[in-house]
């Protein structure tokens, strides 16, 4: 039952909103991605500067987000940016994208791997077994379980925030504290001979191929190759703006938004990049490139602790993964309450239940990961989601420039560090990497691209249906 006079409750601290900034970016990407990376550039330095160049654009994005979530500490976070910014429009199509693509479709991937680590303590769960088989589709008991996490989550967030921030603060502290331990074993193991083999030609620039064969670039397709690496360190530190979707329920969120987006960044970005260091030092760039199912972390993990190496890392992903969905579960559904409340999404997702959160809208949610769970490979959801997610970053960065000029007067308590400078640097580079992705790896960016635009006519027919969008206040700043 749901009571639509509940309102959110602000019962989470600067040190929960860190968790769940931090919690929501570390999911399975820092164990499995390198190894693409290694494949696309083939050296130590360019797979150590392709993840300083993503940490240096998601640190840029989350301090210039600062300024927009004390202008409005409210639920829905950027899709409420981008209807101030822009126009109900291009708000909704965020909310569109975030719901059919950006945000189910990271949680059916999170869950997948979650499923596939699970596999290796568990056999029975294996992504190669069939545990139903319709003809048209064979599913895996990988993705049953995946399904199983999911379903297990909404529920324990439809019970209310406060159990929600229970798991992931407890989740995201045990996975920060594992990850630090494996990389003080890691270099505890270092392999100088290793390591200087894999620096010796740290800036030569090639592709590893599979086979172990090695293919040089042209100039135009170097820079295209690094575009296809990020994809991997992309993905691996998004989701780090699901705080700014549940600031209606952060204890003073104008300035603990902020702050907790810089926080938890900052210390996701180093542990990626020292995390990285580490591999090269353990394994060599071939052992790294052809690791098996691009694991990089179970071997790494083998050669630090022998046979339980297998085991150790299996149970951090699973940790690892297990949280990472809880906080991406906990934030996505306040994107839905705002659209409701504005008459663009299931008029049931604009209500609370009686824990005070929005239970219809964590239903939905669940539904839609569940079935994203059934429709493919994890590397398939991974290139369509960073093209999306990146385009949404650079339109609400470059919101900040016109809100400036649309709202002069309006409170800031936080300014976006490096106005104009930095944000200017951002839009510029997520412009290259979106317009490399789509020469490059164009099967699943323009998948995603399709998918936002379909949004449009959806718009415009519950535009229709509704006059909410037209007496919408605009300008209303809390």
């Amino acid at each position: 039952m749901s009571d639509n006079n509940t309102a959110f409750k602000p019962s989470l601290r600067l040190i929960d909103a860190t968790m769940l900034v931090a919690g929501s970016m570390i999911g399975s990407g820092i164990f499995i991605v390198s190894a693409d990376i290694t494949r696309n550039v083939g050296s130590a330095g360019w797979l150590i500067f392709v993840w300083l160049i993503t940490g240096f654009m998601t640190l840029t994005a989350a301090l210039s987000y600062g300024e927009l979530s004390a202008m409005f500490p409210k639920a829905g976070g950027q899709y409420v940016y981008l209807k101030q910014a822009y126009n109900p429009l291009i708000g909704f199509l965020y909310g569109w994208s975030f719901f059919t693509v950006i945000q189910t479709a990271t949680i059916a991937a999170v869950g997948v791997a979650f499923a596939k680590f699970t596999a290796y303590l568990l056999p029975q769960f294996s992504e190669d077994l069939v545990a139903v088989n319709l003809g048209f589709l064979k599913i895996s008991p990988a993705q049953l379980l995946a399904i199983l996490v999911i379903v297990l989550l909404t529920l324990i967030n439809n019970r209310g925030v406060k159990s929600g921030k229970i798991v992931q603060t407890i989740f995201t502290l045990a996975k920060l504290l594992s990850l630090i331990g494996l990389i003080g074993f890691g270099f505890y193991a270092f392999n100088a001979k290793i390591w200087t083999a894999n620096w010796q030609s740290a800036w030569d620039l090639h592709k590893l191929n599979k086979d172990g064969s090695i293919a040089s670039y042209t100039s135009i397709a170097a820079v295209g190759a690094i575009a296809a690496a990020m994809v991997g360190s992309i993905f691996s530190s998004d989701s780090w703006n699901n705080v700014t979707f549940i600031a209606g329920e952060i204890k003073n969120p104008k300035r603990n938004i902020g702050l907790s987006l810089a926080l938890g960044t900052m210390i996701v970005t180093l542990i990626y990049i020292i995390t990285n260091i580490m591999y090269t030092g353990v394994l060599s760039l071939h052992d790294i490139a052809l690791a098996e199912k691009d694991r990089v972390a179970v071997s790494v993990s083998q050669q630090i602790f022998g046979y339980a190496g297998t085991t150790i890392i299996a149970l951090l992903i699973m940790v690892s993964t297990f949280g990472c969905n809880n906080g991406l579960i906990m934030a996505g559904a306040r994107v839905y309450y705002s659209m409701a409340k504005d008459g663009l999404f299931f008029k049931k997702a604009g209500s609370l239940n009686k824990n005070a959160v929005p239970g219809f809208g964590l239903w939905i949610q669940c539904l839609f990961a569940c079935a994203w769970c059934l429709s493919g490979k994890y590397g398939d959801l991974l290139d369509m989601i960073s093209f999306v997610v990146v385009v949404f970053y650079m339109l609400t960065i470059a919101g900040i420039f016109i809100l400036r000029k649309k709202m002069p007067d309006a409170e800031r308590p936080y300014k976006a560090v490096g106005y104009p400078v930095l944000p200017i640097v951002y839009i510029l580079m997520g412009l290259t990497f979106c317009i490399l992705l789509i020469t490059y790896k164009p099967n699943y960016t323009w998948p995603g691209l399709i998918i936002t635009l379909a949004g449009i006519p959806v718009y415009y027919f519950l535009a229709r249906n509704t006059t909410k969008i037209e007496n919408a206040d605009l300008v209303d700043v809390e």
